[in-house]
């Protein structure tokens, strides 16, 4: 017989950061604009660009 898998265990004491996806309309009307999305923006103006979004810094909350 082979040796049991021991399966680690995630720690709880360290909650991971979420952050939300949001697209270039929302960047565009959000009052404390980051470079990162501005950039987006940008990219999005482009004709045929196709974007899923960014993740929003300041849409962070913990999981």
């Amino acid at each position: 017989m082979a040796g049991k898998k021991i399966k680690k265990h995630l720690s709880a004491a360290r909650p991971q950061a979420q952050y939300k996806f949001v697209t270039s309309d929302v960047c565009s009307v959000c009052k404390q604009q980051c470079a990162r999305g501005i950039k987006y923006m940008a990219r999005m103006e482009r004709p045929g660009a196709v974007g899923g979004g960014i993740p929003c810094v300041l849409t962070r909350y913990m999981k």
